[in-house]
C-alpha cells in the first residue's frame, strides 16, 4: 500500500516567537488509509514510561512506505525551508504511531513541562496529526529566567542548570502543560488538524497541548493519534 503526499504540497510557515514553523495541510492523498493501519496495530508503551520520562503514551510502527514517502519530500523540503547544508547527510528514526494515554497524575516531573528534543543544529520533528482539533496541538515557548527558545550547544547548560533548580525548587503541578506559568511563557500553538504534516526544529521548547477529557485513549480511531518522525542532518 501507498501512502503518498498530495502533489504539489501546499507547503506554508508561521512565525511562532523568533522561529519558524512549517506545516502542510492536507498532507497526504489518503489518510484514512494510513489511520486504518494504525487502528489495526499493535501498541506498545514508550520505552521509558516506567521511568516516567519521554512519551507519555503508546507507540506502534508505522508502515515503510508511509517513512519512504515522507522523507522523499522532506529531505529537500527542510535543506530549503531550514537552511540545511547541502553536504550534510540526513539521518532518520523510524516513524511511530503515537496515542496520548498516561492520565496527568501520573506523568513525570520532566513530563509536566516545555521539552526540546535535541540541541544539535539541524535536528527536525516532522508530526502527522490523525486526529482534529479537539485534541489540542503543539505549543512553544521561551524559558523566562534565561529567555531561551531554541536550546543550542551554546546555552544548553544555562537553561538546563535553571530547568532543573526550577524543578528542584518546586515540582510541577500533575497536568499536561498549555498555557504560560512562573517559568515559561506561551509563544503560541500548532493547532491539531487531521491530516495536517507540521515541520519543526527538535531544538525549540515545546510540549504537546492535551485535553485530558477527550484524548486520553488508547483506541486509534478516537484517541490522540499521530505519526512522529525525526531527522537530523
Amino acid at each position: 500500500m501507498k501512502f503518498e503526499p498530495r502533489m504539489p504540497p501546499d507547503i506554508r510557515s508561521v512565525q511562532i516567537g523568533e522561529h519558524q514553523v512549517v506545516f502542510i495541510d492536507d498532507f497526504l492523498q489518503d489518510p484514512q488509509a494510513l489511520k486504518d493501519v494504525a487502528c489495526a496495530s499493535e501498541f506498545t508503551p514508550y520505552a521509558r514510561t516506567v521511568e516516567r520520562k519521554g512519551y507519555p503514551g503508546l507507540r506502534a510502527p508505522v508502515p515503510a512506505a508511509y517513512s519512504e514517502a515522507l522523507t522523499a519530500l522532506m529531505d529537500p523540503l527542510i535543506r530549503l525551508n531550514f537552511q540545511v547544508p547541502d553536504e550534510l547527510p540526513l539521518r532518520k528514526s523510524a516513524c511511530a504511531f503515537s496515542l496520548t494515554t498516561t492520565p496527568p497524575e501520573a506523568l513525570g516531573p520532566l513530563q509536566r513541562t516545555p521539552h526540546f528534543d535535541a540541541s544539535s543544529p539541524h535536528h527536525m520533528a516532522v508530526l502527522l496529526y490523525l486526529c482534529d482539533d479537539e485534541h489540542g496541538g503543539t505549543a512553544f515557548y521561551r524559558h523566562k529566567a534565561t529567555g531561551v527558545q531554541r536550546v543550542t550547544a551554546d546555552n544548553r547548560d544555562r537553561f538546563l542548570d535553571s530547568y532543573y533548580a526550577e524543578l528542584n525548587a518546586r515540582p510541577p503541578k500533575p497536568r499536561y502543560f498549555d498555557d504560560s506559568d512562573e517559568h515559561f511563557e506561551f509563544l503560541g500553538m500548532m493547532p491539531a488538524r487531521f491530516n495536517r504534516l507540521v515541520v519543526y526544529r527538535g531544538s525549540l521548547l515545546h510540549s504537546a497541548v492535551v485535553n485530558p477529557a477527550l484524548s486520553l485513549s488508547a483506541d486509534p480511531r478516537s484517541g490522540r493519534l499521530t505519526v512522529n518522525s525525526f531527522y537530523d542532518f
